[in-house]
């Protein structure tokens, strides 16, 4: 038992004087290839074990040095340039120099050797210019007055306010932009020649909204049904108007087939002369009296996506749509045997009536409303 202890302590322990060297080594190779911030942390984490380390001692304060001169020479072509973001990559910056600031801090070993710098001032500094920059940007592209502009900007009052959490009025800006920039699309209600089929048209567009809605394709794209949008008073931007065209509901056909069927069966065995025995083969036959009732329904819904402002047509297609429901029973004549599985399986059943025609309605626009959910959800999701 004692041994197996001692064996477990000695593994132990040069698991950790492994790793302690591995790390050794490493710190010095990043320092090596210039990978200052990196070695800085590997010499911070050598120094919380092992307080005295030589290689650690020496090699920390130059690089600390490196890094911190690396990283304000990219601050200083940052603010050179002219680009309008510069001040994000400026604050990126001196974050990774305030992240070795508190590794050292962590370490007072480390913090014996190199007193580094606390950037939290410039942080704020440069966090505080970026939210500027991408405020004024918003209030530059709401001012044009456009939707597409006011998209844009609603992206840059976000930004802003993942920098600086209720900077000056950036939500309220950023409400107003979104307003401006929603597009609000209304969906026709549907008139069908037939009363009958009315309400089976209004459930299919009330359905078609509500998923629209539910799969929040686009947040600056709003869809609403037209009798909604009257009740409020709401003014379209788009409008999509849905029409049945050509459709038939319950066209009813009715073929009776007559069909002779025959089979060779095993009837008995015989034997020869030499004792072998052979089977004796009868062919035995039927008749068969098969009925089958075959009811279409089928139709286009034509849709067509219109700017209302300007009436310039966005979108037109035809959508078909189909559904056949079928009913086969049947009846024979003559010896059972001859028939096969399949005919076994028409055999019986009753002359079935169709479901009501507002169900045949719903069935047969049921591919018509899966392909005018994707075409929208594609159309919309350029925006």
């Amino acid at each position: 038992m004692k041994k197996l202890l001692w064996r477990q302590l000695l593994s132990v322990a040069a698991i950790f004087l492994y790793t302690f060297f591995l790390s050794c080594k490493s710190g010095e190779k990043l320092y090596n290839k210039g990978r200052y911030d990196e070695a800085v942390n590997a010499f911070v984490k050598k120094l919380q074990r092992k307080p005295q380390d030589a290689t650690a001692t020496r090699m920390l304060p130059d690089a600390y040095k490196q890094a911190q001169l690396q990283r304000e020479e990219r601050v200083n072509a940052y603010l050179r340039s002219n680009n309008d973001l510069k001040w994000e990559s400026v604050r990126n910056e001196y974050r990774a120099l305030q992240s070795l600031y508190n590794n050292i801090h962590k370490s007072p070993a480390a913090l014996k050797l190199v007193q580094p710098r606390d950037y939290s001032d410039a942080i704020t500094g440069a966090q505080e210019n970026a939210a500027e920059t991408r405020y004024d940007r918003g209030m530059s592209l709401l001012n044009k007055g456009d939707k597409a502009s006011a998209r844009q900007a609603y992206e840059e009052f976000s930004a802003a306010l993942k920098l600086i959490p209720n900077y000056r009025d950036t939500k309220q800006r950023r409400d107003e932009a979104y307003q401006l920039g929603v597009i609000n699309v209304v969906v026709s209600e549907i008139e069908v020649r037939s009363p009958y089929y009315q309400f089976s048209a209004d459930q299919f567009r009330d359905y078609l909204v509500r998923n629209l809605q539910q799969r929040n394709i686009n947040q600056f794209v709003q869809f609403y049904d037209e009798r909604v949008a009257r009740n409020e008073n709401l003014r379209p931007d788009e409008y999509i108007e849905l029409r049945f065209f050509d459709f038939v509901v319950g066209q009813t056909y009715v073929d009776r087939i007559q069909r002779d069927v025959s089979k060779e069966i095993i009837v008995g065995t015989t034997k020869d002369t030499t004792g072998k025995e052979s089977n004796i083969y009868k062919t035995v036959t039927a008749t068969l009296y098969i009925t089958k009732k075959t009811v279409v329904s089928k139709g286009l819904l034509d849709y067509r996506i219109t700017n209302t402002t300007n009436g310039q047509l966005l979108r037109t297609d035809r959508i078909p749509g189909s559904y056949t429901w079928l009913n086969q029973f049947g009846t024979f004549r003559g010896d059972e045997r001859a028939l096969s599985d399949d005919d076994k399986r028409l055999m019986g059943g009753q002359d079935m009536p169709p479901p009501p025609p507002s169900d045949l309605f719903m069935e047969f626009t049921r591919p018509i409303y899966d392909v005018l959910a994707r075409d929208l959800q594609t159309f919309y999701n350029r925006i």
